[in-house]
């Protein structure tokens, strides 16, 4: 079965309000992520993998992609749990990160 990932499932289904702002900014990072349809359905399953961890998907204020990010914890388990999850995904799906130098966040940049 195909889903399509819409910018109004995204909205849903990583927690934004409805909202017309947001599902802008959400059609902007779509638009800026190279080939986001290809792996698409694959940010929704990630999201949910990193919510026990304190970790999700979500829109950037700074750049005009979505980026991972885990809340600051000082448990070092945690944080290389969620580098370990977050490189996996990207390897296994052939997805090109940015990683922000000393902060637990990644922008997703798109198919490699």
């Amino acid at each position: 079965m195909h889903i399509d990932i819409t910018a109004e499932v995204l909205q849903s289904q990583l927690g934004y309000s409805n909202n017309d702002n947001i599902l802008e900014q959400i059609e902007e990072r779509i638009k800026n992520t190279k080939d986001f349809n290809q792996f698409s359905k694959h940010i929704i399953s990630l999201n949910d993998k990193l919510k026990h961890i304190n970790g999700y998907i979500a829109i950037s204020n700074s750049e005009k992609f979505f980026k991972i990010k885990c809340d600051e914890i000082i448990n070092k388990d945690i944080i290389k749990q969620f580098d370990e999850e977050v490189k996996h995904w990207a390897d296994k799906y052939n997805i090109n990160l940015k990683k922000l130098k000393n902060k637990n966040v990644y922008y997703i940049l798109g198919k490699v």
